[in-house]
C-alpha cells in the first residue's frame, strides 16, 4: 500500500514538472544557439562528462586491484 502511493506520487510530480518545463523559454539559450557558442557550451559538458567517466573506470581499476592483493 505504501510503497503504491510513494509511486503514484513520484509519477504525479515527474509529470507535473514535464508539462511545467515546455511553457519556459530560456533567452540565454537562444542567444548562444544565435551566436553559434552552444557548441562551446556542449563541448565543455560532454569533455566534463568524458573526464568523470575515465576517472570512475580508472578508480574502479584501482579498487579491483587492491581488492584482489586484500584476498591473497
Amino acid at each position: 500500500m505504501y510503497r503504491t502511493l510513494v509511486s503514484f506520487v513520484c509519477l504525479l510530480l515527474l509529470s507535473l514538472t514535464s508539462v511545467l518545463a515546455q511553457d519556459t523559454q530560456v533567452e540565454m539559450a537562444d542567444r548562444l544557439r544565435a551566436d553559434g557558442k552552444i557548441w562551446v557550451v556542449v563541448a565543455v559538458i560532454a569533455v566534463t562528462f568524458f573526464g568523470i567517466i575515465v576517472y570512475l573506470v580508472r578508480l574502479d581499476g584501482k579498487i579491483s586491484k587492491l581488492e584482489k592483493e586484500l584476498k591473497k
